[in-house]
């Protein structure tokens, strides 16, 4: 494994000096010598290359188009759905989530096989699911095809989005605890100063998805509403983040959890900066008109950019006030927490334009498949961009959060929503080969005439409620995403509390991961079944 440090550089203590007799209580030292372990083992890393987390990036998409063709198939076998909610949560964990532990796990050394494994299986199941159609149903591959294009679906149902936001918080939980974990790749984690690590683009697409579904973004442009109410109504909306930034600094401080100090600062942490974000883009967005956002994030990430490069602010950033990394006031202790706030930003922005993209009305699988083609030309800019920045400006650095690292965020975020895009409409083909046949999350197929009825609420963005007609893990985290990072959060540190997780073996590594995202995953599970959201503002 590919790591930022090495034996030269950093002395840690061995397994048998941290091991107590049994029953015998823990030590000041032995507390603080774990807490010092645990820092040196998530700190001064490199991060990975861009192709490796290209290719992590299919997995998810791969693994929910299997779980969409195995239900297919599945309906072509029996003649109903999956209608057992005890097997359909069985199936969604170890399709949707266990693969993915695996992979960023035990997998990781041959990481770039994993994808076409599971491209080989998803063609096995749709060729058979082709050969195995009814016979009255089938016709020429070419009519499928025009068939398919002309296929109307419901435009403001948009399952790729709550995909990505729902896919964006798995792995992200899963990191979080797997990171303290010798078996998770330190390549994947949080680079220490520039690098692209896993965990470097997690933070920026959390940005990314929270923008895909901001109030900007799914208020109609037919409604007039006063720009400064729904200001107030943002800042009243976040106070739930403040809240959970507050209580996350007590208990931490409380119980003298090991932190990464460089990564936000010592009183600093992702919950304000997703609360302060969202504040600054309602502002920005109340002064500039929506549709040009993606000009005030290039030239907010632009403009910052620069700032770094002909100023001393850099080096504060990296060194301090002093030039000695010392964090003495308030500003100086949270330099990277605070300043790096105008790259989240950018980042924000520029999804707010994404996202308005998306939401215009298409109706077809033909407009989609010219929204997916534009999209990735997109994407290819935003690398050429991202390769001249590194070049001439500065590498990626999430803890700058300079033009490098939001050009590669956005970038990466926009091919991971289009893989999902792409996947939804690979299950919309498949079901028009098995007529019935349905897939929790996607896409329903629409009759010409009928776009105008009452349309599905299972995964639309906006959020509203409906008729739960099928039950699944997507729908379930999506309906409380916030308590489900939550819950991870806290698991995580309990976990950590409870068990000396650097000189874990990997079957007991495994099977605490795993342990850990299924009773997360079953408590969203059971609040959706129940239609229960828990939501305080």
């Amino acid at each position: 494994m590919k790591c930022g440090f090495g034996p030269s550089d950093i002395h840690l203590p061995n397994r048998e000096a941290l091991r107590k007799p049994r029953n015998s209580p823990e030590t000041e030292e032995e507390r603080m010598s774990q807490k010092h372990l645990k820092e040196a083992f998530i700190s001064n890393l490199n991060g990975t290359s861009l192709l490796e987390i290209s290719l992590g990036l299919t997995l998810a998409p791969l693994c929910l188009l299997c779980r969409g063709l195995l239900l297919i198939l599945y309906y072509l076998h029996y003649g109903r759905p999956l209608n057992s909610r005890k097997y359909s949560l069985l199936l969604d964990f170890l399709v949707l989530v266990s693969p993915l532990v695996f992979s960023c796990t035990v997998l990781s050394p041959v990481m770039c096989c994993v994808p076409a494994i599971l491209i080989a299986f998803c063609a096995g199941i749709f060729s058979k699911i082709y050969s195995q159609r009814k016979h009255e149903t089938r016709v020429p591959f070419g009519q499928i095809v025009k068939d398919f294009q002309e296929t109307y679906l419901d435009p403001d149902y948009i399952p790729a989005i709550t995909a990505f936001r729902v896919y964006v918080n798995v792995l992200t939980s899963i990191s979080i605890l797997a990171v303290d974990f010798p078996q998770y790749p330190r390549r994947f984690a949080k680079a220490e100063t520039y690098g692209t690590g896993v965990m470097d683009f997690g933070v920026g697409a959390f940005i990314f998805g929270n923008a895909l579904v901001c109030p900007e973004v799914r208020q109609k442009s037919c409604v007039t509403q006063s720009k400064f109410s729904s200001l107030a109504r943002q800042f009243f909306s976040v106070w739930p983040l403040i809240f959970l930034g507050v209580g996350r600094l007590l208990s931490v401080k409380s119980i003298e959890y090991h932190e990464h100090t460089s990564e936000y600062g010592v009183h600093w942490n992702f919950f304000f900066t997703l609360a302060f974000v969202r504040l600054a883009a309602s502002l920005l967005l109340a002064i500039f008109p929506k549709n040009i956002s993606w000009i005030v994030a290039l030239n907010l990430a632009v403009l910052y950019q620069l700032t770094l490069n002909t100023t001393s602010l850099k080096m504060f950033i990296l060194h301090g006030g002093d030039g000695r990394g010392t964090r003495v006031g308030f500003l100086n202790a949270n330099r990277e927490g605070l300043l790096s706030l105008f790259g989240y930003l950018a980042i924000y922005l520029a999804s707010v334009q994404v996202g308005l993209c998306l939401l215009k009305c298409r109706n077809s699988v033909r407009g989609w498949i010219q929204a997916v083609c534009l999209s990735l030309l997109t994407v290819l800019m935003l690398f050429l961009i991202l390769h001249f920045s590194q070049a001439h400006a500065d590498p990626v650095s999430r803890r700058m959060a300079n033009l490098s690292y939001c050009m590669w965020v956005v970038a990466h975020s926009l091919m991971f929503l289009v893989c999902f895009v792409v996947t939804d409409l690979a299950l919309v083909f498949t079901k028009l080969l098995v007529k019935g046949s349905s897939v929790p999350c996607c896409w329903n197929i629409l009759k010409p005439h009928s776009t105008s009825g009452k349309r599905g609420t299972e995964a639309v963005p906006v959020g509203r409620a409906g008729t739960l007609s099928h039950i699944c893990l997507i729908s379930a985290i999506n309906k409380n995403q916030l308590l489900f990072f939550l819950l991870a959060n806290v698991m995580t540190g309990t976990v950590n509390i409870l068990i000396d997780t650097i000189h874990s073996r990997t079957a007991f590594t495994l099977c605490i991961l795993h342990l850990y995202m299924f009773v997360n995953c079953l408590i969203m599970y059971i609040l959706h079944a129940k239609n229960i959201v828990l939501k305080f503002w």
